[in-house]
């Protein structure tokens, strides 16, 4: 597995990812602005196709997901400091929802949740799903947990 970024122009994104799908088993697609915003930076995890066909996604397990996590307390400190003072819940970034659908489903994986808190996990997943354009992934909390433990790693 590997993970490639492109810079391109916003025109040619839809294209860029369809070429890189077709030459490879690609993950989500993650988009951002260039620092200048005229261009967009693709970042994707991929792997060579076997035997022309690409493999099954494979989710990692909470306890691979959030072995770098802070502490659940910290983490819902974090989010709670993010929200504090801004108008909606649109002015949060990707970073804000990712550790928020993190935390909510680390929280639904604990002995003691409430009954619903796995469906309040699977809500928050959705929203990061659909910052990244993910609408048809299965699994939205296993989604959280590898693009948190991309994250993680990454910062």
């Amino acid at each position: 597995m590997f993970e490639i970024r492109i810079i391109c122009d916003p025109a040619d994104t839809d294209r860029v990812t369809k070429t890189l799908a077709a030459a490879f088993a690609t993950g989500p697609v993650r988009q951002y602005a260039t620092r200048d915003g005229e261009r967009a930076r693709l970042y994707v995890t991929a792997d060579h196709f076997t035997d022309g066909e690409p493999q099954p996604e494979t989710w990692p397990t909470p306890e691979e997901a959030y072995a770098l996590a802070p502490s659940i307390i910290s983490e819902i400190g974090w989010t709670a400091n993010e929200a504090i003072g801004r108008p909606t819940y649109g002015w949060l970034g990707r970073e804000f929802w990712l550790r928020k659908a993190a935390v909510l489903d680390r929280i639904a994986l604990t002995d003691d949740a409430p009954g619903d808190a796995g469906e309040v996990a699977i809500e928050a997943a959705r929203r990061v799903m659909d910052l990244d354009d993910q609408a048809d992934v299965e699994d939205p909390r296993g989604y959280v947990r590898q693009q948190y433990a991309q994250w993680v790693t990454s910062k």
